[in-house]
């Protein structure tokens, strides 16, 4: 319990007559890397815009560090200083330099002076490898540059956690690959607790230690990414392990192991 950051407890919410997330537990513990994934339409961005409070939930409750974020006289602010968010859209002041999109939210938000909000700003864009472009706006930038600006942006509120919507489903595989290894490379270096959503299975494979399989709305299978997607048991987790409906069970010897190797081309899969 003591090391859980975040925690959905009979999570729903509801647009109009459509109820998007049905009675959703589930829990992200410290320094851990989750991705959330499921079929388009099954509630995986909703999940995270009720994460950081971007959707009010209809019913149910969020906690963060044991804490109900869904109380009326919880702080919010404080708590979305310390939820950074990552979009597949960038999200950058388009009129604004890489180095004062940083800063911005910093001295808005957590009334930091510019001067600290420039020296962290800093900090963070050396560690994403953009300090040559502290200067340029987000029309000279490409793509994967614009993520990592948006990567450092996140960080520069110190966030005990990251969430990654999409992070890497408009960029081509070489750039992705490097966006990758910067998240990995932050998790590793920071501790941070990261959540994912993804469609791309080779995103889940290479930084997440944990998934949450989404299926209409509730959580069909939930473990550590080696135990799912060796062994899915659920119908959901199996139609995104197996896309080509191969499910054979595996006739085993007494004192045998066997490891199941999936091989499949996940880079194009659409969900």
């Amino acid at each position: 319990m003591a090391d859980r950051v975040i925690e959905l407890a009979h999570l729903q919410k509801q647009f109009g007559d459509h109820l998007v997330l049905r009675d959703i537990n589930l829990s992200v513990s410290k320094g851990e890397v989750l991705s959330i994934i499921g079929a388009s339409g099954s509630g995986k961005s909703t999940m995270l815009r009720c994460i950081n409070l971007l959707e009010t939930p209809t019913s149910g409750n969020i906690f963060f560090n044991g804490k109900n974020i869904t109380d009326r006289d919880f702080n919010l602010s404080q708590y979305r200083a310390k939820v950074g968010m990552v979009f597949q859209s960038f999200n950058l002041f388009n009129n604004m330099s890489a180095l004062k999109n940083c800063i911005v939210g910093q001295v808005s938000v957590l009334k930091r002076s510019h001067a600290e909000a420039e020296e962290t700003a800093m900090k963070y864009l050396r560690k994403v490898g953009m300090e040559p472009f502290i200067n340029a706006k987000p029309a000279q930038l490409s793509g994967g540059q614009k993520q990592r600006v948006a990567i450092a942006r996140a960080l520069a509120t110190d966030p005990k956690i990251l969430l990654c919507d999409e992070a890497t489903s408009a960029l081509d595989p070489q750039t992705t690959q490097s966006i990758l290894s910067l998240i990995r490379d932050i998790h590793d270096r920071l501790g941070i607790t990261v959540i994912v959503i993804t469609h791309q299975m080779s995103v889940v494979e290479q930084i997440c230690t944990k998934v949450a399989i989404l299926d209409n709305g509730t959580v069909a299978e939930e473990g550590a990414v080696s135990d799912v997607f060796s062994a899915p048991k659920s119908k959901a987790a199996k139609a995104l392990v197996y896309p080509d409906g191969y499910d054979q069970d595996a006739v085993v010897a007494d004192n045998e192991t066997v490891v199941r190797i999936v091989s499949v081309s996940y880079t194009h899969l659409t969900l």
